[in-house]
C-alpha cells in the first residue's frame, strides 16, 4: 500500500482523492500535524501546487501531493482561477462563491460561449523536500444558470460537463471521480508512482 499525505485541511478534498486512488493507497492530510497553514501566494496553479507541496514535504516524511485547481470561465477572461477559493471573499460559504459567479455572468451579459468553462487541477508530488512531478487534468463544460444538486463541493453544482445533462452536483461521484479534473491529475500520480516502483 503507498501512503500519501495531501497538502490539505479539507476533508472533501481528500476523501475525493481517496475514492479516486482506491484502496492501494492511504491518504491522510493535514489536519492531524503540526504543519502551519501553507500561504498560496503563486500567480498560478502550477506555482501554488509546487510551494504547498514542498513546504509540507519539508515537515513531514513520505510522500506528500498537494493540488491547486479552480473554474476558468470564458466570458471572466478565465476568472476565478486561481482565486477560485477566496473568489467571493475569505470566509465566503460555497454558496456565496456560486451566487458571485453567477451574478457576475449576468453583468457581463455572458453569450453561449462566454459560459464554457473548465475546471483545472494541477496536482505537485514532493518528497524530502524535492519535487518529483507535476500533473495536470482539466474538464471542459458549461455554468449553469442555477445551482443543482447537492454532491461534491465547491462549483460543482453549477458546472455541467461536456457530454452530460447533469452538474457535477448531481452526478453520482463514481462518474464524477472517473472524469473530472481531478481525477486526470490524481490517476496520473498514481501511474508515476507505479513506475518509480513505490508500494509502500
Amino acid at each position: 500500500m503507498i501512503e500519501l499525505v495531501v497538502a490539505t485541511r479539507n476533508r472533501h478534498k481528500t476523501r475525493e482523492i481517496q475514492n479516486i486512488l482506491g484502496p492501494d493507497f492511504m491518504v491522510r492530510d493535514l489536519a492531524d500535524t503540526e504543519v502551519p497553514e501553507i500561504r498560496e501566494n503563486g500567480t498560478s496553479f502550477e506555482e501554488n501546487a509546487k510551494l504547498k507541496a514542498l513546504a509540507a514535504s519539508r515537515q513531514l516524511p513520505g510522500l506528500v501531493i498537494a493540488d491547486d485547481s479552480g473554474m476558468e470561465v470564458n466570458a471572466l477572461g478565465g476568472a476565478p482561477g486561481i482565486y477560485s477559493a477566496r473568489y467571493a471573499g475569505p470566509n465566503a460559504t460555497e454558496r456565496e462563491k456560486m451566487d458571485k459567479l453567477l451574478r457576475e455572468l449576468v453583468r457581463v451579459r455572458a453569450t453561449d460561449d462566454g459560459r464554457r468553462a473548465r475546471f483545472r487541477c494541477v496536482v505537485a508530488l514532493a518528497q524530502n523536500g524535492h519535487l518529483l512531478g507535476i500533473f495536470e487534468g482539466k474538464i471542459e463544460g458549461k455554468i449553469n444558470d442555477t445551482a443543482r444538486g447537492d454532491s461534491g463541493f465547491g462549483y460543482d453544482p453549477i458546472f455541467v460537463p461536456d457530454g452530460f445533462e447533469q452538474t457535477f452536483g448531481e452526478l453520482p461521484e463514481e462518474v464524477k471521480n472517473t472524469i473530472s479534473h481531478r481525477a486526470k491529475a490524481i490517476r496520473a500520480v498514481a501511474e508515476k508512482l507505479t513506475r518509480l516502483g513505490f508500494d509502500g
